[in-house]
């Protein structure tokens, strides 16, 4: 799935996603459940090691402007 299309999706806590999977209306077999669960983690590790880098980047901008101001 590509960036924009992540961000389009809602975003439902983690939590939420999982009690949606083990309560869902189909039930998963062990090994079906598991390899979903462990997409989600992904998904939402992810998503938050991009979150991260972006604040980072963001910061790091901010301090190269301030410091052209200073010059």
């Amino acid at each position: 799935m590509t960036q924009q299309a992540e961000a389009s999706r809602p975003h439902i806590p983690l939590q939420d996603r999982l009690r949606q999977l083990l309560d869902g209306p189909v039930a998963l077999d062990k090994r079906a459940l598991l390899g979903t669960l462990c997409a989600e983690v992904s998904r939402y590790e992810t998503l938050a090691y991009t979150a991260g880098w972006n604040d980072a980047l963001a910061t790091t901008r901010r301090g190269s402007r301030r410091g052209e101001d200073a010059v």
